[in-house]
């Protein structure tokens, strides 16, 4: 008798439990095709499930009010909210591509002759038409730099043409060792050799920089070593760039921004103080045009960019000028060459220096030999000599920055 009024009391609380559950279902797409194994989530509970192979899914719930949260790799993740009370609940979703994914791909002129290709390798991939629009970066090196792991593009600083072309890396190896493809074909090196001390000393890279972001749609990175599949130029990774294939579509880009500073600083050549430098501006066009009637098209990108120079050096305090310097002025002031003056002529051009004192004068014209010359003219004249000159001392400031 108890055993069966035990087993009416559990049937009666499932009848009631069943009753009482709601479901929350709906389908996962990305638009146009349904999303399978995205995570879906009850937020803030252990509530979730995947979706199936037409991208649905469902949720059991109580009444109430919850949050559903979808997410899928290399997809925005998305959240709804829905109140449940004694019906179920439809609720769909769509997912947008990320600015960087973890998509498996194989990228290269080469694949197809080589082996070893069974299992396809890894590869980021950033949308950089997605990242230029909500990113201050304007050129490919910074795009990369902020937005991939183990890459690495710093603006050099009086180091002969690195200034212009960033040297970049991967893993921390030689600029010559990342293979640069341009839709899965080999990009030429720049002709600059990185001297001077610079990040890839002796080596010569690929000038990323030289093709406008605006041209580009999306940019895969292999993060490892393809020495084996492309050549020991790859021996750091490689870096794929696919360009737009749009058509008849017209985009534009425009970027400005500088570097603030909380106070003012010393220019570098005519003494005015500004809080500001470093300014950028970059405009970028793209527009394709069909061709043919099997897809054919032809993409035209042009890409205006002006990088302003970054300095904060003070004012230069230190001596910039000596005596001999005054003779060189005037005597270069009458023609003389004043790399080859004789000891006549720095005694005669001497004597015309308008500041040197009545002493100064006397023992430069009573010496006999050049040697003497240097305990005579070795002095400080840098404020004499610049007022002479018609310049500042910040004229002679070094711009330590990106040029």
């Amino acid at each position: 008798m108890k055993l069966n009024l035990l087993l009416t009391f559990l049937f009666s609380m499932t009848i009631v439990m069943v009753v009482s559950a709601q479901k929350i279902s709906g389908t996962v797409t990305d638009g146009n095709d349904p999303l399978i194994g995205a995570s879906v989530l009850v937020v803030g509970t252990t509530n979730g499930t995947i979706t199936d192979l037409d991208g649905g899914y469902e949720l059991a719930v109580s009444p109430g009010t919850y949050t559903v949260r979808v997410s899928y790799i290399g997809y925005n993740e998305a959240s709804k909210t829905v109140t449940v009370e004694d019906s179920n609940v439809e609720l769909d979703f769509q997912l947008f591509e990320g600015i960087l994914s973890d998509e498996v791909v194989v990228i290269g002129s080469r694949s197809n002759a080589r082996t070893n290709l069974d299992s396809p390798v890894p590869v980021d991939v950033i949308n950089v038409a997605k990242l230029s629009s909500v990113a201050p970066q304007v050129d490919v090196n910074q795009i990369l730099h902020s937005a991939t792991p183990s890459f690495s593009s710093n603006t050099q600083t009086i180091s002969d043409g690195t200034d212009h072309i960033d040297p970049a890396s991967l893993r921390g190896l030689g600029p010559d060792q990342v293979l640069v493809l341009v839709n899965g074909k080999r990009r030429h090196n720049s002709s600059l050799v990185n001297v001077n001390g610079t990040f890839g000393r002796g080596n010569v890279g690929t000038d990323l920089n030289a093709i406008p972001a605006s041209a580009i749609k999306s940019i895969e990175i292999l993060r490892d070593g393809a020495a084996a599949q492309y050549g020991s130029d790859a021996i750091a990774g490689v870096i794929n760039i696919k360009l737009k294939e749009a058509t008849n579509e017209l985009g534009v880009s425009l970027t400005t921004g500088a570097n603030f500073t909380a106070s003012d600083r010393v220019g570098p050549f005519n003494g005015e103080k500004k809080s500001y430098d470093g300014e950028v501006l970059n405009l970028g066009l793209n527009y394709g045009l069909p061709l043919g009637s099997d897809g054919g098209f032809i993409n035209f990108t042009g890409e205006y960019n002006y990088r302003g120079f970054t300095n904060r050096m003070t004012e230069f305090t230190g001596q910039i000028f000596n005596g001999y310097n005054a003779v060189e002025r005037v005597a270069g002031a009458d023609g003389a060459d004043i790399s080859n003056l004789s000891l006549a002529d720095i005694q005669s051009y001497g004597q015309q220096v308008s500041y040197f004192s009545a002493d100064t004068k006397a023992d430069l014209a009573a010496i006999t030999d050049m040697s003497e010359l240097a305990g005579i003219l070795d002095f400080d004249n840098t404020t004499e000599e610049l007022a002479a000159r018609g310049q500042d001392r910040t004229d002679y400031n070094m711009i330590v920055g990106k040029s």
